[in-house]
């Protein structure tokens, strides 16, 4: 059991649930509108300098928890790869390629935009996008991509698998109900827009 699991935090597989997976062999592909394309190793990605930020995951279903996210920030594993001047969104690749989305650059750089992989000092497991998957607190949860194997630096956009179902292509959050997983369930109401969210209590009846 993880802390996720214990606060009954929402599982969800639009592609399917991947089934166990093996960290200690896990690669991350970095490739486009870059000098230096590589592929990184678990192990090398454990050699680049972590970062822990608190923030809220929002699914577009009305859920949102919050925690310490670690992981490497966006900005850092660009500067790793050389990002080319030309780059304007990164596309993330799922486990088994069918499930992608995509981030304009600007929020990719913002403090906050992971590759995470661990969820209050926990690793995180395949229920919730381990080993790797990206934490982006200022857009719904379906652009931070599950399981993620391929980040491609793109110099234009292109819709991912929930955006051609319907889904806005921004990501940005709407003001509206939701429920707060780290509070039992309980019914409140988020803010809007893509800055990081807070919540403000219902006025109990």
């Amino acid at each position: 059991m993880s802390k996720l699991s214990d606060m009954n935090t929402p599982i969800y597989w639009a592609e399917g649930h991947p089934g166990r997976l093996n960290r200690e062999s896990w690669t991350l592909e970095l490739s486009g509108a870059c000098e230096n394309p590589r592929t990184f190793s678990w192990q090398e990605l454990q050699s680049l300098p972590l970062s822990t930020v608190e923030g809220r995951l929002t699914s577009v279903t009305r859920w949102s928890v919050f925690g310490r996210w670690t992981g490497i920030r966006l900005s850092h594993i660009l500067k790793e790869v050389k990002m080319k001047d030309s780059c304007k969104y990164l596309r993330f690749w799922s486990q088994r390629l069918i499930y992608d989305t995509s981030i304009p650059l600007e929020i990719a750089l913002r403090e906050k935009s992971l590759i995470a992989w661990a969820f209050d000092d926990e690793l995180l497991d395949e229920n919730y996008g381990g080993p790797l998957r990206g934490f982006i607190p200022y857009l719904w949860g379906y652009k931070s991509a599950k399981c993620v194997v391929k980040i491609e630096l793109m110099e234009y956009y292109i819709p991912g698998y929930w955006e051609l179902r319907g889904y806005t292509d921004s990501g940005e959050i709407e003001a509206g109900a939701c429920v707060d997983v780290n509070d039992d369930g309980k019914l409140k109401v988020i803010a809007g827009g893509n800055e990081v969210i807070d919540f403000v209590k219902v006025n109990e009846r």
